[in-house]
């Protein structure tokens, strides 16, 4: 998986054994707090997002400068990927998971939307590298939870994994206690012609949410950004309780 951003102190892992599926974080050993709520953004980068390009990373960057101001900043570690079949292997990580203080938002690139929309894989990467990092945090004595963020404007048409695949990772971390609890949030933008497809995925995925933003204007972008920073907060405050946070209302 091709990183955009300088490594530092990483290291690479596997998810659920699949040696395709690969994700990077911090080193254990390198970590300060005790406790970490453990994030990851997926971003659709296909060919139908174009023109959304730069509100939708105006929005990433809102999101991670809204987390840096957190109370819980030292406790949040960020992982951040695109897809689509453009990419190699059908996902790129921007970073994998970072302390917030160690991420540079004027480092992120420019969004180039081409490509199919392997949306199954992106899934099924955001929330096993939640849940196979949390499992490594655990193991080591550190209190860990998780919320996963998959922002997609239409239907699966590239991937290689089974929507199952995704419901048994999630079901598994949870009677396995690989992590505390996790929250996974399914966000559709621009889907009139497929709402009805992602929360019948959303369902059979064993996600949690599904939202449905409507039309992707700038001012809808901008209030989704301020509901996924006040989410990633929430549950991050919820860490210690042995449950999930509860639901924030997206008002649009």
């Amino acid at each position: 998986m091709p990183r955009l951003m300088n490594d530092g102190d990483m290291q690479q892992s596997t998810i659920a054994g699949l040696a395709s599926f690969t994700f990077s974080g911090t080193r254990i050993d390198s970590l300060g707090a005790t406790e970490y709520t453990l994030v990851t953004i997926a971003i659709d980068v296909t060919g139908s997002v174009y023109g959304m390009e730069d509100d939708i990373r105006n929005g990433l960057i809102a999101i991670v400068d809204s987390c840096q101001k957190s109370p819980r900043a030292s406790n949040l570690l960020l992982r951040v990927m695109l897809f689509s079949s453009s990419l190699s292997g059908g996902i790129e990580e921007i970073h994998g998971f970072k302390p917030l203080a160690e991420i540079d938002t004027s480092a992120y690139p420019q969004l180039h939307p081409s490509g199919m929309t392997p949306l199954f894989d992106a899934t099924y990467s955001a929330v096993g590298s939640v849940v196979s990092y949390g499992k490594q945090l655990m193991d080591d004595d550190y209190l860990a939870n998780g919320i996963v963020f998959i922002l997609t404007d239409g239907m699966d048409n590239q991937s290689v994994i089974g929507k199952g695949q995704i419901k048994q990772l999630s079901e598994k971390a949870m009677t396995d206690e690989s992590i505390e609890s996790l929250i996974s949030i399914l966000i559709g933008l621009n889907t009139a012609s497929c709402s009805q497809y992602l929360a019948d995925f959303r369902q059979e995925a064993g996600l949690t949410q599904y939202l449905d933003v409507g039309d992707a204007t700038p001012a809808k972008l901008a209030k989704l950004a301020d509901f996924v920073s006040q989410s990633i907060s929430s549950q991050s405050q919820s860490l210690g309780t042995g449950g999930p946070s509860q639901a924030i209302a997206l008002s649009i």
